[in-house]
């Protein structure tokens, strides 16, 4: 019920981390690490076999330094990686502010050949945290077209084509902004980091907030103060392929400090974690389903 690190040494390192995958068999995990103020940003997989998680590797054709790579998406069926990158599509220059939403297949025990998916999704603008459902529905942040900044879209899968993408309810595109929306398999709950709600704990919370029966959504919920504190770079998160687990990115501090610190003090901070630097946690997340009586106003 307390939020712990993800895997010590492995995920949790010191280094700026943030976004995670699980593929439905819970056998691979994927995750960002971000180095220089996202000069370089990388998605690192991490395999389970033989009773233990292997050493961390950069997905194979997701390696080219002078391009972004963050985001990953593992599709509910296990068949598609989906991410976000501003590697330019086939025929197009490159444009460091262009980042467009990619996917790849499954192929054996890895991934095909990396495929832009084009309009309506990508435009010139910046598309961002893919999540799709059981039905094929894509979720993503994209340019506000009321120029408020980003906002929340979906696409439905439409006779093996996505549909042209819809904003999503203000209850989704909640607060003064909103990014990197995430969406259960069922497409009944979407964790929204957002800031600017009234009551909200610092820069940019964690809400939930439940679909109706008729395609309306709750009013959200912030997730309370075990997951959000007073800091801004919480802004992605998901839950297990079962549901049974929230992981979400957080920039904490260790719960006491010295009174006086040292530079050994420093020292061993930067290569520990908690030190400040956004890093992975997972907790219990059948807390979230207590949320809904609140959702609902009962």
């Amino acid at each position: 019920a307390v939020p712990q690190l993800v895997a010590p040494g492995i995920v949790g390192t010191g280094m700026h981390t943030r976004d995670f995958a699980m593929t439905p068999d819970g056998r691979e995990i994927y995750f960002c690490v971000i180095l220089g103020q996202y000069k370089l940003s990388h998605i690192i997989g991490c395999r389970f076999a033989n009773g233990r998680w292997g050493a961390p590797f950069v997905v194979p054709g997701l390696d080219q330094p002078e391009y972004h790579y963050i985001e990953p998406h593992i599709s509910p069926d296990g068949g598609k990686f989906f991410f976000a990158s501003n590697r330019p599509a086939p025929g197009k220059e490159f444009n460091e502010r262009d980042e467009d939403i990619w996917v790849m297949e499954r192929r054996g025990d890895g991934w095909g050949e990396p495929r832009n998916l084009g309009a309506p999704i990508n435009t010139p603008g910046g598309e961002f945290f893919p999540t799709t459902t059981l039905d094929g529905t894509l979720y993503f942040t994209g340019p506000d077209a009321g120029g408020r900044g980003e906002a929340i879209y979906r696409s439905r899968w439409v006779e093996g084509k996505y549909a042209a993408p819809e904003r999503m309810p203000p209850q989704i595109n909640a607060g003064q902004a909103r990014y990197n929306a995430w969406f259960s398999p069922d497409g009944n709950l979407a964790i929204v980091p957002a800031w600017g709600l009234p009551g909200g704990m610092g820069g940019c919370d964690y809400y939930a907030v439940f679909r109706n029966a008729d395609d309306t959504w709750s009013d959200p919920v912030n997730l309370g103060e075990a997951i959000n504190t007073a800091a801004s770079d919480e802004h992605s998160a998901c839950l297990s392929p079962d549901g049974k687990y929230l992981f979400f990115m957080s920039p904490r501090l260790p719960a006491s400090l010295p009174a006086h610190l040292s530079y050994a003090d420093i020292a061993r901070l930067h290569g520990s974690v908690p030190n400040g630097n956004p890093a992975i946690y997972w907790v219990d997340a059948a807390f979230i389903e207590t949320l809904r009586p609140k959702a609902a106003g009962k």
